[in-house]
């Protein structure tokens, strides 16, 4: 005999349907609330980076890593991390680590913000690796991005690509040296119509004026800049005491090496006073 089929009664396929359901929104809840934690961790991972935190930032990334939604975001930061704890403690494996991991990143998974962050990694990267040619390329095609993300990252993205380019222009002949530390000049000079304080582009002014060629406009720019040194806020003492170092060391002694030998000793001696004056008047 065929045995017949066995038969739930209605309230029985209720109850059963009423557990599945349960379960399968326990099963969503416990997914979200994963998510959530994991975006918690690179939330964590960026908080500790800007506070300069890196081991703490690359112990959340790490974390964060481990969920699709938040992997390449949480890479970039992880890298990022790396790179400036190499930069304090000159550490290769920082660097290895940091290359690395910017070679795992799918850019199509990062928003604008991420992005900008990647190409700054990616910058620096190079940057530490004495590639400083290939590092300016990659800096300043990510300078308008970073300006419009917000005053910081803009700020830290001139002032990479400024570092980038003297360092590119200091190891080039003469011609092309001046016509980079021209270029730099000129985009330094349309920041600062801009954006009247940003003291990036106050400060890499002076030092493209200076390596143009022009030790009067250089010094011209250095007062301009200590002025508008008001307008910077907080990056205003960084920011005068970048200038100071550049006047002293670099302005005042190009101003007077053209000079007779016999002359140079006093002019140099009353360009330091002048300069004292423009800093106690303006202090």
């Amino acid at each position: 005999m065929m045995k017949p089929y066995s038969v739930l009664s209605v309230s029985s396929v209720a109850l059963a349907l009423k557990r599945t359901s349960a379960l399968a929104v326990a099963m969503v809840l416990v997914s979200a609330l994963s998510v959530s934690a994991q975006r918690a961790e690179l939330a964590r991972a960026r908080t500790a980076y800007n506070e300069r935190q890196f081991d703490a930032a690359i112990a959340a990334a790490t974390v964060a890593q481990k969920t699709p939604a938040t992997a390449d975001a949480a890479t970039v930061v992880l890298a990022l991390a790396h790179l400036e704890r190499y930069r304090e403690q000159a550490n290769p494996g920082d660097l290895s680590a940091a290359r690395n991991a910017l070679g795992t990143v799918r850019v199509s998974n990062l928003d604008t913000r991420d992005h900008t962050d990647f190409l700054m990694a990616l910058g620096e990267a190079l940057f530490f690796e004495d590639d400083y040619g290939a590092a300016a390329t990659l800096f300043e095609s990510g300078i308008d991005r970073a300006i419009a993300q917000g005053t910081e990252t803009g700020e830290a993205m001139l002032e990479w690509w400024g570092s980038a380019v003297e360092r590119h222009a200091d190891a080039l002949e003469r011609e092309g040296r001046i016509e980079a530390f021209k270029r730099l000049r000129e985009r330094m000079s349309r920041e600062l119509s801009r954006h009247p304080g940003s003291a990036a582009a106050a400060y890499f002014l002076v030092v493209g004026t200076r390596g143009s060629g022009e030790p009067l406009e250089a010094w011209d720019a250095a007062i301009a800049g200590w002025v508008r040194a008001r307008l910077a806020g907080a990056r205003s003492a960084t920011l005068r005491a970048d200038l100071d170092k550049l006047v002293l060391e670099g302005i005042i002694p190009d101003r007077v090496q053209t000079m007779a030998a016999e002359r140079r000793a006093q002019a140099e001696a009353d360009l330091r006073a002048e300069w004292a004056v423009v800093k106690e008047r303006w202090k």
